[in-house]
């Protein structure tokens, strides 16, 4: 209205609409930002407070990798929170309630992990997370909490199909780009860096980057976290356990 009543500043308002739109589209291009809508990068003080961390495993399930994930968080006694992609659930719907019997947490990473996941609109974001929620619900019984956009990446238009669908974005603290790295060493060590209570930890059971000799990274990196943590007296627990006491 403005620019059509005084049509000389009209150019300062495109020019402001403008560096508005590429400032919220860098935004959601920025896993960890939270100008679009609120987002987890690490776990609520009270969580902290108590000493927690979450390990969060993105992609699964997969057959091959995600039974050996689950028993070496037996092992450890550690609990983590899957964020499943619903296509992968469906196929393998047995993973997921084993997932969940095992008492870790399965999650919302959309229905089909869509590479321009970040270029959707409002239709295909509700599309995208409510067949993941419908699906991951179906197989274990469970509503998911929380959503992780593929590659962390999305745009202004998701927060509203979040609260909509009563979803909590989750990005992380640290990552160790276990899907490209294949040198477990080095993502352990981007891991391990400064680890501290209330740390948000990605991982990958799906889309997995192999060793040399053909081993799923996260299959070598598990171990030493886990070791490394509980000497740190660090507890991971799911992301639903960190929930503050109001939103449960």
């Amino acid at each position: 209205m403005l620019a059509v009543a005084k049509p000389e500043i009209s150019p300062w308002a495109a020019i402001a609409v403008a560096a508005d739109t590429v400032l919220l589209t860098i935004a959601g291009l920025w896993p960890r930002c939270g100008l679009v809508g609120p987002n987890w990068t690490s776990l609520p003080q009270a969580s902290a407070s108590h000493g927690e961390i979450a390990i969060t495993i993105d992609d699964g399930p997969n057959p091959e990798i995600t039974p050996a994930v689950l028993d070496l968080l037996d092992r450890y006694g550690a609990k983590a929170t899957f964020f499943c992609i619903g296509e992968n659930a469906r196929r393998y719907p047995d993973l997921c309630l084993e997932i969940a019997a095992r008492g870790h947490a399965v999650e919302n990473h959309s229905m089909r992990h869509r590479h321009n996941f970040s270029l959707l609109l409002s239709d295909g974001y509700f599309s995208e997370l409510t067949a993941a929620q419908e699906t991951l619900a179906s197989i274990t019984g469970i509503r998911p909490a929380f959503f992780r956009a593929p590659a962390g990446l999305r745009n202004p238009l998701l927060d509203p199909v979040l609260s909509r669908l009563g979803l909590q974005l989750v990005s992380w603290s640290r990552r160790g780009f276990d899907t490209v790295e294949r040198n477990p060493a080095v993502v352990l060590a981007k891991l391990l860096a400064g680890l501290k209570a209330g740390d948000i930890l990605l991982l990958h059971d799906g889309n997995a980057a192999r060793t040399a000799s053909g081993v799923p990274v996260i299959l070598e990196v598990l171990p030493p976290l886990l070791e490394a943590a509980a000497t740190a007296k660090l507890r991971p627990v799911t992301l639903r356990e960190a929930l503050p006491v109001c939103q449960i």
